[in-house]
């Protein structure tokens, strides 16, 4: 019997759809055939596809990162390679909307704009800083798109890394060039506005999730309805593998030298994204600096939370999410996952090895019938 909360999930998921991605090395997801390839054989991931299963995947680079498609079925009205163009120009037109790496797209010519007037923009680009600005506003502050000076200054943007730690007044100036507070978004006509000409975005931190939506609904309009997306780690499930079994993945141990498995999930029409501090960090006398940069101190995080995984029916949202409750610690990002009804899961460093910690939300979604 399936639960008010899953046909809930399910309707959502499916009305979702009418919206609309740059990775870390490492990422903390991950599929368990992934797992298996990599030794931990600990999990049967369901029987083999037979030839007439025509069950399929997919995959190439984007944005930095891989991109991997897993179908239970292809139907017959849809050939592999109207399948791959189909996934290639979705992931092409999104790089071309909202990478900082390609310099004619729209996010690169709204971070050189010098004006404050209304930027045109895509609807995609409009819906997604429109997102971001919202979960700007829920979360304090901690999740926000213009905060890459910040990163850069601390050495984990596109500069050479020197592993130095920036002075409190180099701090302080840069923290004068951020904020999502001067950030505007409408939708009709979709354009972008700010009230400092030198205000930039960014918008790693949600576009990969974006990404696994946009193909997802890619997928659907192709009438398939049983896959998983996969692109960097964050992570979309729709129906069940070709075995009747629904999709599952496995939230990695967050160790930096080797590879294990913390948590194992069955995605039942959602979506999952992780955020870890563990993989990209510097050290100077003994103390770690983590490329998590709190955007309200201009520093590192420095609390004992590890990982926060989000589920969601939008990847996008779990993408933003997960980013910013991993700012906000242990204790504040536990409160806000429960007073803003999020499905989280955090791990925590403790004395003697990692403590979980989970929302009711996530307790709930993750256990479900």
């Amino acid at each position: 019997m399936i639960s008010e909360d899953r046909i809930r999930l399910k309707k959502s998921f499916k009305k979702r759809r009418n919206g609309v991605f740059q990775w870390v090395p490492g990422s903390p997801l991950l599929t368990l055939a992934s797992v298996f390839l990599c030794g931990f054989a600990l999990l049967s991931c369901g029987k083999q596809p037979s030839s007439t299963d025509r069950a399929l995947t997919l995959s190439g680079l984007t944005m930095g990162t891989y991109y991997r498609v897993t179908l239970a079925s292809l139907p017959d009205t849809v050939s592999e390679e109207l399948l791959q163009a189909s996934i290639s120009t979705h992931l092409e037109r999104i790089n071309s909307l909202m990478s900082t790496y390609i310099s004619d797209s729209e996010v690169s010519r709204f971070n050189r704009s010098g004006g404050t007037n209304w930027f045109p923009v895509s609807v995609d680009t409009a819906t997604v800083v429109a997102d971001a600005i919202q979960i700007f506003e829920l979360s304090g502050g901690a999740f926000d798109i213009t905060v890459s000076p910040l990163v850069n200054l601390w050495g984990f943007g596109p500069p050479e890394r020197n592993n130095q730690i920036p002075s409190q007044s180099s701090i302080e100036k840069t923290l004068n060039k951020i904020g999502s507070q001067h950030l505007r978004a409408r939708l009709s006509p979709p354009a972008l506005k700010k009230n400092s000409g030198d205000l930039q975005i960014d918008l790693s931190g949600i576009a990969k999730g974006f990404a696994v939506d946009s193909v997802a609904e890619s997928l659907e309009a192709l009438e398939i309805t049983n896959y998983l997306v996969n692109i960097g780690g964050e992570m979309l499930a729709s129906g069940q593998k070709e075995d009747a079994s629904f999709w599952r993945v496995a939230i990695e141990s967050p160790t930096a030298n080797q590879i294990g498995i913390q948590r194992v999930l069955e995605l039942r029409d959602l979506a999952i994204a992780t955020s870890g501090d563990y993989r990209n960090y510097f050290e100077v006398d003994n103390r770690s600096y983590s490329h998590e940069i709190d955007p309200r101190t201009g520093r590192p995080i420095q609390h004992q939370l590890v990982s926060v995984s989000v589920l969601d029916v939008s990847c996008r949202r779990a993408d933003a999410w997960a980013t910013a409750l991993i700012i906000l610690g242990p204790n504040k990002g536990r409160q806000l996952a429960e007073s803003a009804n999020l499905a989280a899961f955090f791990i925590v460093r403790g004395d003697d090895g990692f403590l979980e910690m989970e929302s009711p939300g996530f307790n709930r979604l993750s256990s479900l019938p």
